[in-house]
């Protein structure tokens, strides 16, 4: 079940909080009625980013050992090229 509360909560109720989310539940947290931030345990939070800062890393080990540098504009072509690409399928 989504655990949605106040934002007043995180301050309030803060014990609540820390042991639903120690117990894998992410907080959803509202201000003035709507989403405002979420709280996640470390766990949760590296199981979402670890990945992603592990790529980030291969991607500096490599930059490092390359010369070749792209601009912006390069970059994000290549982007939005490869995102039409797969519309396209």
């Amino acid at each position: 079940m989504i655990n949605i509360r106040p934002v007043s909560d995180l301050r309030n109720r803060f014990t609540e909080i820390e042991d639903t989310v120690k117990k894998g539940q992410p907080v959803y947290l509202t201000k003035n009625g709507y989403g405002s931030m979420v709280v996640l345990s470390l766990e949760q939070y590296s199981a979402l980013t670890d990945e992603v800062e592990i790529k980030l890393d291969e991607a500096d080990r490599a930059a490092a050992l390359d010369d070749v540098r792209y601009t912006e504009e390069q970059v994000f072509d290549r982007v939005r090229s490869r995102i039409h690409e797969r519309k396209a399928l």
